[in-house]
C-alpha cells in the first residue's frame, strides 16, 4: 500500500509540475495586478493627489452617471460591430485560403503574420492619412468625379471601425484557419452530390460545424477591440471614444487613479458579461 500511494503521490507530482510555471506567471501578471487594481478602485484621493487605501465606494458611484453608463454602452456595441464584421471579412477569406495550394498558403500566411506586426499606433496614423482631406480617399474621390470637393473622412465612427476592422481581421484569421482546415470536406462533397448548391452548403455545413472557431474568434476579437485605446484617439472625436480611453485620460492626464481603477473594473465585468452571455447561447461551447 506504500508503495502505491508513493507511485500516485510522484504521478501526482508529475502532472502539477509543468502546471507551476503557468501558475506563476498567471499570479504574477493577472491575479496579483487585479487585486492591486481592486485596492485602487476603492481608495480615496487625497487632496494633495496621492491614494488613501480605504473602502471608498463613491468612484463606482460617478460611474452610474449616464455620461460613463452611455460610453459602456457605446463601448461594447461598436466592439460587437467590429467582431460582427471581422468575422464577415475572415470567414470566407480563411476559407478559400484553405483550398489553395501549400505554397500560396504559406505566402498568405506570412503577409497575415506580418500584419500583426503593426502597432494600433502606426495603424492609427496610417489610416488617419489615408482618411485626411489633403492627402487621403477625399482626394481620390474628387479625381474621379464622386466628390465635388475633397472632404475629410476622419474623425467619425466609421473610420474608428474600419481601421479597428482591420487591426481585427488578421486574428480572426489565424483563430479560425486550424478549424477550416481540419474540416471533413467530404460532408460538402456529400452535400453537392445530394444536389447542395456551393452558396447552400456553405451556410448549412461550413458555419455549423465551425460554429465553435467562430465565437472564440469573434469573443477574441470583442476583447481585443475593447481595449483599443489609440485608435479611438486618433481617429475618433470624444463622442467616439471608448471606455478604454476614458480610462487613460482619469489615469494619465487627470492622475485620478481610484477612478481610473473602478471604471477599469468596470470594464473588465463587461468584458466578463458579454463573453458568458455569448459562450451560453452558443451552447457553452469553448
Amino acid at each position: 500500500m506504500p508503495r502505491d500511494v508513493t507511485a500516485m503521490t510522484r504521478k501526482a507530482l508529475s502532472q502539477a509540475l509543468p502546471l507551476i510555471p503557468s501558475s506563476v506567471m498567471i499570479g504574477v501578471f493577472f491575479l496579483i495586478p487585479f487585486v492591486l487594481i481592486l485596492l485602487a478602485s476603492v481608495a480615496t484621493l487625497t487632496p494633495e493627489g496621492d491614494m488613501a487605501y480605504g473602502f471608498d465606494l463613491s468612484h463606482f458611484e460617478r460611474f452610474l452617471s449616464w455620461f460613463y453608463i452611455q460610453r459602456a454602452l457605446f463601448s461594447a456595441g461598436m466592439c460587437a460591430l467590429i467582431a460582427v464584421l471581422s468575422l464577415l471579412i475572415a470567414f470566407p477569406f480563411t476559407y478559400m485560403l484553405t483550398t489553395f495550394s501549400d505554397r500560396a498558403k504559406k505566402i498568405w500566411l506570412i503577409y497575415i503574420l506580418a500584419q500583426l506586426s503593426l502597432s494600433e499606433v502606426l495603424i492609427a496614423f496610417s489610416w488617419q492619412i489615408l482618411l485626411s482631406r489633403t492627402a487621403g480617399l477625399g482626394n481620390i474621390l474628387e479625381w474621379v468625379g464622386i466628390a465635388e470637393k475633397s472632404f475629410a473622412m476622419a474623425p467619425s465612427a466609421g473610420a474608428v471601425i474600419a481601421a479597428l476592422v482591420y487591426l481585427a481581421v488578421p486574428f480572426a484569421v489565424l483563430l479560425l484557419y486550424p478549424a477550416l482546415s481540419r474540416m471533413d470536406r467530404s460532408l460538402i462533397e456529400a452535400a453537392r452530390t445530394l444536389g447542395t448548391s456551393p452558396l447552400r452548403s456553405f451556410f448549412t455545413i461550413v458555419i455549423p460545424v465551425n460554429r465553435s472557431a467562430i465565437v472564440s474568434s469573434s469573443v477574441t476579437i470583442f476583447v481585443l477591440t475593447l481595449g483599443a485605446i489609440i485608435v479611438p484617439q486618433v481617429l475618433g472625436s470624444p463622442e467616439h471614444w471608448t471606455l478604454s480611453v476614458l480610462i487613460t485620460d482619469q489615469a494619465i492626464f487627470n492622475f485620478n487613479l481610484p477612478f481610473a481603477s473602478a471604471l477599469a473594473v468596470v470594464l473588465l465585468i463587461l468584458s466578463a458579461s458579454v463573453i458568458g452571455l455569448v459562450m451560453r447561447f452558443s451552447g457553452g461551447e469553448k
